[in-house]
């Protein structure tokens, strides 16, 4: 009877630690593998994107460095006011041409935003910009000035021209232009 006894006891003692403290044990060993798995999954990921990454960056490091500036010019992913006011400078003044009373404004689509780094919610990929400039100058020039314009790398659209005769074969030209960048 006594072994009887001992052994239904020894019986409700096993089954006791291993409810009480067995069982959960295992439950939050079980968790915690669960999570070492998340995080060998998110390693092997880290892995993968580490290598994909220096296949990019090995495939961009093969393109040549003047093709990137190229690309860089035709389409910035910022605003660069100042180096697209000179860069306008400069060609207008290679054909005898000045810029003056310069603006600069943000696209109607950035509603009331700034123009300096602007970053809107739209879905757009891009956003423009609008410059809008006085040149005085013969028509000659003014075509030649234009050509250049067109043949350039940045993408810029003519949106506006005024032409205001200036006396003695020369125009004032009213121009409003539209340039982008990516977001």
């Amino acid at each position: 009877m006594i072994r009887t006894f001992i052994s239904i006891v020894s019986l409700i003692a096993a089954g006791g630690i291993f409810f009480m403290y067995t069982q959960p044990t295992y439950d939050t060993v079980q968790a915690q593998n669960a999570t070492i798995a998340q995080y060998d999954q998110a390693l092997q990921k880290a892995t993968e994107l580490q290598t994909i990454k220096q296949t990019l960056l090995s495939k961009y490091n093969s393109f040549d460095p003047a093709n990137i500036d190229r690309l860089q010019k035709l389409l910035p992913d910022h605003v660069d006011n100042v180096r697209l006011i000179l860069d306008m400078d400069n060609l207008a003044q290679k054909h005898g041409m000045a810029m003056q009373n310069v603006s600069v404004s943000a696209s109607p689509s950035s509603s009331g935003q700034t123009a300096v780094g602007t970053i809107s919610a739209s879905k757009q990929k891009y956003d423009s910009l609008t410059i809008k400039f006085t040149a005085v100058g013969s028509y000659d020039t003014f075509r030649q000035f234009l050509a250049d314009l067109q043949s350039s790398l940045r993408i810029v659209d003519l949106v506006a021209l005024d032409l205001t005769p200036a006396g003695t074969g020369r125009y004032s030209y009213d121009i409003t232009l539209r340039t982008y960048w990516l977001k």
